[in-house]
């Protein structure tokens, strides 16, 4: 199970590929399923919260890197209010990533209970 986001087995990505110009970005992207298999991995070693860290990057895959960046920023103390941060996890959940929707939902009442929130 070692492709790229491409589809490519990793085997293929080489320098020799890259000089060729045959490489795309998503051939060093990595695949959603390697994440997820991280997760398992994680899981039953006695790690779930790494386990859920695998996941939600899993989810985020789907996204573009400047949209990832953005959330990031958004989810940083006082960059945002309550209301920016729910929009942010109806766009999430509206993607399929719900797990990293619960978690911009978690973050947002943490933010309101501690005055972080814009």
């Amino acid at each position: 199970m070692t492709i790229a986001r491409s589809g490519r087995p990793v085997d293929e990505v080489t320098l020799d590929a890259v000089r060729a110009g045959e490489i795309t970005p998503d051939d060093v992207r990595i695949h959603p399923d390697t994440l997820l298999h991280q997760a398992t991995v994680a899981q039953e070693h006695g790690n779930p919260q790494l386990a859920a860290n695998f996941r939600r990057a899993a989810e985020l895959t789907q996204l573009s890197d400047d949209r990832v960046m953005a959330i990031y920023e958004a989810l940083r103390p006082r960059r945002s209010s309550v209301a920016d941060l729910e929009a942010i996890a109806v766009e999430l959940d509206a993607a399929g990533a719900t797990a990293t929707a619960a978690l911009v939902r978690e973050a947002a009442q943490a933010y309101r209970a501690r005055s972080l929130a814009t």
